[in-house]
């Protein structure tokens, strides 16, 4: 049995994995260290609470000494850390709650986590001594190396976003290559974090991955966002507001597919390796406004007008970027990951989620 620290997994994404990890693998028991702000709900892990091989803390990832005692306590020997603070919106109205969570926190686990590791009295130690003072043949046979080094060692798995990019024109795409041009406090801070972590792995031998993914939507997502924003407002009868002109491009992510994306990248993706997950489902905001009125009009229609009559334009936010679009080759082609959703298939499960919660 091997015990793995999740970070803030009451929030989206973390309590679509939680219970999907758990099914698939018997042999890990999961740690759940959650803050539990505003974007964090127990509420979405229920299905969990009654499984021995999971636990709950409450806590903040900026607290060393609980981080600490989390790692001696329950002997952890693996991090996936989705914690952080992520709307865009909050960011630039107040930075430095998002250069705490994401920078700090982000510094504080993994540098107990290398700590931990290090202090151990068993292969921990030697490996990574090894692996640090052999930096140089480890960047030369990289493959080989890294390979042998992920079965051997406790691993810290980040999950950053493809917004520490920038923007991209009409053309192009995202790659794992691609220079980091972050246009948000938020953007910033992730990119931050990036860093910390590749730093982590680069100085010390730190068994680490990074993963960057594309917009995610699906059951459990904070109704902040734009999705939920849309399917709450149409049944309420109030106002979709929408940024500028609508013609913002995302990439968009079914949230289990990203799930298994995850999974993957920490069984078996490379040490040091940044993997970018990517639905190759690009679509304007208002591409996503009409689909989701259009399946709304179907489902539960208004005796006398379109879902689509409450869309409304809204002054567009500071920083606003045009278009994101990841290429995923690399997760594709090394690792095997192939999304089991497009667009039209993983919408339609999402309004019905909705749809059940708002009964």
């Amino acid at each position: 049995m091997q015990n793995i620290l999740l970070t803030g997994t009451a929030g989206f994404i973390g309590s679509n994995f939680v219970p999907y990890f758990l099914e698939k693998y018997p042999e890990y028991t999961l740690i759940n260290l959650d803050l539990l702000t505003y974007a964090g709900n127990l509420d979405n892990l229920q299905e969990c609470v009654n499984n021995p091989r999971y636990k709950f803390i409450k806590g903040d990832i900026c607290n060393r000494e609980l981080v600490e005692f989390i790692f001696n306590e329950y002997n952890i020997e693996g991090v996936i850390h989705f914690a952080a603070e992520s709307h865009v919106d909050n960011s630039i109205k107040n930075p430095g709650v998002f250069v705490q969570t994401n920078v700090n926190g982000t510094f504080t686990l993994i540098d107990v986590a290398y700590k931990h590791w290090m202090d151990k009295p068993f292969h921990y130690k030697d490996s990574y001594a090894e692996t640090a003072t052999a930096s140089t043949k480890l960047r030369s046979d990289n493959d080989r190396h890294c390979e042998e080094r992920s079965n051997l060692l406790p691993r810290f798995h980040h999950i950053s976003t493809d917004e520490v990019y920038g923007t991209l024109g009409e053309k192009g795409f995202f790659t794992e290559s691609t220079p980091y041009a972050p246009n948000s406090p938020y953007s910033a801070s992730k990119a931050s974090s990036d860093m910390i972590v590749r730093a982590y792995q680069e100085t010390y031998g730190l068994n680490t991955v990074i993963t960057n993914c594309s917009n995610n939507y699906g059951p459990k997502q904070h109704d902040e966002k734009l999705i939920p924003t849309i399917i709450r407002k149409a049944l309420a009868g109030d106002s979709i507001p929408i940024y500028g002109d609508g013609k913002n491009i995302r990439d968009w992510l079914y949230v289990l597919d990203h799930c298994k994306g995850i999974d993957l990248v920490y069984h078996t993706g490379k040490t040091g390796e940044v993997y970018n997950i990517g639905g190759r489902n690009e679509r304007t905001n208002l591409q996503i406004v009409d689909k989701i009125c259009t399946l709304l009009d179907e489902k539960v229609p208004h005796a006398d007008k379109s879902y689509k009559e409450l869309i409304t334009f809204v002054q567009d936010r500071a920083g606003h970027d045009r278009r994101y679009a990841i290429d995923a080759t690399k997760l594709e082609n090394e690792l095997g990951w192939r999304a089991d959703e497009n667009f039209d298939t993983g919408i339609i499960k999402t309004i019905e989620w909705y749809l059940k919660k708002y009964e």
